[in-house]
């Protein structure tokens, strides 16, 4: 893996290694797919939550649910919000927050890692001219198109 985003550094480099073959073994699988096949799985990577998302909607709704619960329930239910907004600025300031490392284990991406998927597929359909497609086997190509964006 050429470069690491704050979250992938604060991230166990076995958990980081698994997310990158599983996204390598997709790109080589997908090297013999019709430009078709590979259109609709970019249009699905373009669709995919980062680990960004995932952790502002965890966040906001645990803190939304915390305020009205305290509001219409019992003031103890405060105590959520002011769990978990501190994690939010923990992971806005250091990349990292209690419930990444989870998020990571159950394999949800950073942008980079989706945005490298999509870029390899993107040469394997014959977006980018630079990228020789005569190189055969198919398998080839994918590990060539793999290695195109990550390196």
């Amino acid at each position: 893996m050429k470069s690491f985003d704050r979250v992938q550094a604060h991230t166990a480099e076995r958990v980081n290694q698994r997310i990158h073959e599983q996204t390598e073994q997709r790109i080589i699988e997908a090297a013999i797919d019709s430009k078709a096949r590979l259109s609709e799985r970019i249009r699905r990577l373009d669709r995919e939550w980062d680990i960004e998302r995932w952790l502002e909607m965890n966040a906001s709704g645990l803190a939304f649910t915390g305020v009205a619960l305290g509001l219409i329930a019992s003031r103890k239910f405060f105590a959520i919000p002011f769990l978990v907004l501190p994690f939010l600025f923990l992971h806005a300031t250091q990349g990292w927050c209690p419930p990444i490392p989870l998020m990571r284990r159950l394999g949800i991406r950073t942008q980079m890692e989706i945005d490298e998927e999509k870029f390899a597929l993107k040469a394997l359909r014959g977006d980018f001219a630079h990228l020789d497609d005569d190189i055969e086997p198919a398998t080839s190509r994918g590990h060539h198109a793999w290695d195109a964006v990550t390196n």
